[in-house]
């Protein structure tokens, strides 16, 4: 799967502690072979992100997505805490 980085996404990315950043890089090369592996905890979001998807790096962290080209690209628009949603 190709995965295309936002620069926003690549912004946020940088300001995540780096046990963030190590997780994510796991949480990755699962979301390559499988965007809807359970382990990732991937969901689809409502109201003004409706449209987009998110999954989870540990706990605290996600990262929001879509997916396009029946499922083939990924785009990563947002990396962070909750307050990503907001």
């Amino acid at each position: 799967m190709e995965i295309i980085y936002s620069p926003r996404f690549a912004r946020e990315y940088k300001k995540l502690p780096e046990k963030a950043k190590s997780a994510a890089e796991q949480q990755e090369l699962i979301f390559r072979k499988d965007p809807f592996d359970p382990r990732l905890k991937t969901h689809k979001l409502k109201g003004r992100l409706k449209g987009f998807l998110s999954f989870s790096i540990g706990y605290k962290y996600r990262i929001i997505f879509e997916l396009s080209n029946e499922k083939r690209t990924a785009h990563f628009h947002s990396a962070g805490n909750h307050e990503i949603y907001g």
